[in-house]
């Protein structure tokens, strides 16, 4: 009888184990962390009815506080994210998901942000980001054409995953997803279900889980985790999309007045504008002239954002002022999906660049499935960058062409391989300096690059 009731107790027990590791299905995972509050996103299972965090200051695991769920747990992808607020500055807090009232050890860590304004020297930090992670599934995936085409065995799209292990070991502020971070199949894009299916089916892959609870992440989105292959503005189920996005992001904000999914992220010194190439973007198909003048209608990021951009540029003192976007936006022999094919846009935020005398203006970039910093020359003026990362896990595309001897590329920065990039942040104020490090699968450094403040000043007027 003894050996029956701790038998039933052990059977019990476990089956209530594994009843809890189903519960979390991704995550949890840091999103916006700034000086006295943290976004925490995670996905439950189909058996969660309830949730909540409980979280404490590393340094006083007895002061425990809880912050409980109160949304929707109706929709059959269960998606939440938990505000905790009047948190502690520059402190570690660890923390753990209650799901159904029951400890689940499914947790992590943050630190919120150091208010160094006016008090201390501004702190030196580095952050990831990358682009263009396709992860394979049987019988949905994107295939190599020429070996279909040549009846040989086929080839998935999607490389070696475990990079995100290696980018979980990073001591890094946070992340930052340049777009394409799934790729919808011509399965997925035609229905709601399909993109709330792929969203959620990538984030929950095991390879994922130590890098999403390793530091906040944030994100902009691009054709392959907004919709079809060059989708565009007139995709019909843009709004389904966004709410898709908006479930599987924890960022600070997602566009004005429910349009797009554009934000500003600030970190220690920068600025990140974080574009929307997708919701406000003509097709890529028109025609960029007219009459050999810029085709006004043919625009990427739209005017509203487009003023919001400018305006926000103005009000920003940052040394470094990166404008996120998922196309390309200074090579002059792109093949597609660059800035420079919508002039009408290009050209305004060139002269607005010019005649506000706008410094330390970066891009940074995803899409093309290779690594480089392209560098453009403005007269009278500091050059204009453009890092570009990618890919991740997707497919690697060789320049060709016009690109191969490409004089906008800064020598020795193309790379030609699965990779992440790590953009370091150093020196005192008004002495920073910027490094991008484009790193292997395993961390192994391919190709680097640095400018400095000083660098992206405009240079004052000579009476």
């Amino acid at each position: 009888m003894r050996k029956c009731f701790f038998l039933s107790l052990f059977v019990g027990l476990l089956g209530i184990a594994n009843a809890q590791n189903k519960w979390v299905v991704a995550g949890p995972m840091p999103g916006y962390v700034e000086f006295r509050t943290a976004k925490i996103w995670v996905e439950l299972g189909a058996g969660a009815k309830n949730a909540a965090i409980k979280y404490w200051k590393a340094d006083a695991p007895k002061a425990i506080q809880t912050k409980p769920f109160s949304g929707n747990f109706n929709s059959h992808f269960k998606t939440i994210q938990i505000t905790l607020t009047d948190l502690a500055i520059n402190t570690t807090y660890n923390y753990e998901i209650i799901v159904n009232d029951m400890p689940t050890k499914k947790g992590g860590s943050f630190t919120t942000t150091n208010l160094w304004q006016y008090q201390k020297q501004v702190p030196e930090f580095s952050f990831l980001t990358g682009s263009c992670a396709y992860f394979n599934e049987p019988g949905f995936d994107r295939l190599f054409t020429d070996m279909v085409l040549l009846n040989q065995p086929a080839i998935p799209y999607g490389g070696d995953s475990t990079i995100f292990e290696t980018m979980a070991k990073e001591k890094a502020a946070f992340m930052l997803w340049l777009g394409d971070n799934w790729y919808t199949r011509d399965a997925d894009y035609g229905s709601e279900w399909g993109l709330w299916y792929r969203a959620h089916r990538d984030r929950s892959l095991p390879v994922l889980q130590n890098f999403l609870k390793a530091m906040p992440h944030y994100a902009i989105w691009d054709d392959h985790d907004y919709g079809p292959n060059d989708a565009d503005k007139s995709y019909i189920l843009k709004e389904q999309s966004r709410e898709v996005f908006m479930n599987y992001w924890a960022n600070p904000s997602y566009g004005l007045g429910g349009q797009g999914i554009y934000t500003k992220l600030g970190y220690a010194d920068c600025d990140f504008f974080l574009m929307d190439d997708r919701w406000f973007r003509s097709s890529d198909y028109m025609n960029a002239f007219i009459d050999g003048k810029p085709n006004a209608e043919k625009r990427m990021w739209g005017q509203q954002q487009m003023d919001w951009l400018k305006n926000q540029l103005l009000m920003s003192k940052a040394p470094f002022k990166f404008i996120v976007t998922g196309s390309q936006t200074l090579n002059p022999v792109s093949k597609s999906d660059c800035l420079q094919d919508y002039p009408i846009e290009y050209n305004e935020l060139m002269d607005f660049f010019k005649t506000e005398k706008i410094n330390g203006v970066l891009f940074l970039t995803g899409d093309r499935h290779h690594s480089e910093v392209i560098k453009m020359e403005r007269q009278g003026l500091y050059p204009l960058y453009d890092i570009t990362s990618s890919p991740l896990t997707s497919g690697v595309s060789k320049v060709q062409g016009q690109e191969l001897t490409n004089e906008a590329r800064i020598t020795g920065t193309l790379v030609e391989a699965l990779n992440y990039t790590r953009i370091s942040i150093s020196g005192k104020g008004r002495e920073r300096v910027l490094k991008a490090e484009f790193l292997g699968i395993n961390g192994e450094k391919l190709a680097e690059w640095s400018v400095s403040e000083n660098e992206l000043r405009v240079p004052p007027v000579i009476k």
